[in-house]
């Protein structure tokens, strides 16, 4: 991926300098440059091509390859093909007269092919305790969607009765991305959502200084609990089974966890502690059991659930990118009014 983002880079800069026929304004490059480890120093650069007859100098700048929108169709592409035709529609700079150029017009699709071809390949790697796991992109949630490949996701679904997989970030964040973006781009539909909380976090949503988060206070745990509610309440909105794994740090008393689950168990959740970070696979065998439950609830009563329903249909073209964006902030965030910028305004409609 790496090579493949500096390809397109070096491409951009070789067709402004042998004569510009793209009529490429070089203070338009937008396309940036990528290497898989933080360089602060390398994060605003100028660049100067040059020879004995002209120079070319602009600014531009380096994003750590998971941060690069090749990244982002690389684990949302089908195939192959896929993304190769989506890796085409992006642009990369615009000419003089504000034109877009796109990655089509560098034609550059067989280099790309040649350098991605093994790399739209899973790759298996194996756990300490020798179970197999599909490691296979990983773009940021907070400037992408934040999932592994849909190709490593369906290649798990063909070869085990269960997969599990994670989305980044909150809930609010990638798993909401994970159901409304890479579930329906990929004809997916989850049978269960496993809710990761600890009491250290609620506690620093209930108040409590870090450096305090190791003393036991479930007066301050309940007052972070809203948070997790709100999540909770989010994922059910998806009508799916909704599981709630309680990681337990060694901190962690037993009146916390105790209590934490009795509050699960009142707000009508399923709730499980998973102390796999301590104890590795046996640690997570009641999470795992329990999400067995949950995946294999008879037709009646996962019709209490609705099945599974995103919260706005991508392909649809009555939901414009304002609607989709209202619905998110309304439904999952809790907004009561959406206010946009006039940068964010421009941008929409150029989008739109």
């Amino acid at each position: 991926l790496t090579s493949t983002i500096n390809l397109i880079a070096a491409i951009i800069e070789n067709s402004v300098f042998q004569g510009n026929k793209l009529n490429i304004n070089p203070d338009r490059i937008v396309w940036t440059r990528a290497l898989d480890m933080n360089d602060r120093s390398l994060r605003d650069i100028t660049v100067t091509s040059s020879d004995s007859k002209h120079s070319i100098t602009h600014k531009s700048e380096f994003v750590i390859t998971v941060a690069s929108e090749l990244m982002a169709i690389f684990c949302i592409a089908n195939d192959e093909e896929e993304f190769l035709d989506r890796t085409e529609k992006i642009i990369v700079a615009y000419t003089f007269d504000e034109e877009p150029i796109t990655v089509k017009d560098l034609h550059i699709r067989g280099a790309i092919k040649k350098l991605m071809h093994t790399a739209m390949n899973p790759n298996i790697v194996q756990t300490l305790e020798e179970n197999p796991v599909l490691v296979h992109g990983g773009p940021f949630a907070n400037i992408a969607h934040g999932c592994n490949s849909v190709i490593a996701t369906k290649l798990g679904l063909k070869l085990a009765d269960v997969v599990v997989t994670e989305a980044g970030f909150g809930a609010d964040l990638g798993a909401e991305k994970f159901l409304d973006i890479k579930c329906q781009r990929a004809g997916l539909k989850p049978d269960a959502i496993v809710l990761v909380a600890t009491v250290r976090a609620l506690k620093l949503h209930g108040g409590v200084k870090f450096e305090d988060l190791d003393k036991e206070n479930i007066e301050a745990m309940k007052l972070g609990e809203c948070n997790l509610w709100k999540h909770a309440e989010n994922m059910k909105l998806y009508g799916v089974p909704v599981v709630i794994s309680i990681n337990r740090f060694p901190s962690d008393t037993d009146a916390e966890v105790e209590t934490l689950l009795n509050d699960i168990e009142a707000k009508k959740y399923w709730g499980v502690v998973n102390t796999a970070a301590l104890d590795s696979g046996d640690g997570a065998k009641d999470l795992a059991t329990q999400v067995m439950v949950a995946i294999s609830l008879d037709a009646d009563h996962l019709a209490c659930y609705g099945g599974f329903e995103p919260l706005y249909p991508i392909g649809d073209e009555h939901y414009s990118i304002r609607d989709k964006i209202g619905l998110i902030c309304h439904k999952i965030y809790g907004a009561g009014n959406v206010v946009y910028t006039d940068l964010a305004n421009e941008q929409i409609n150029k989008y739109q």
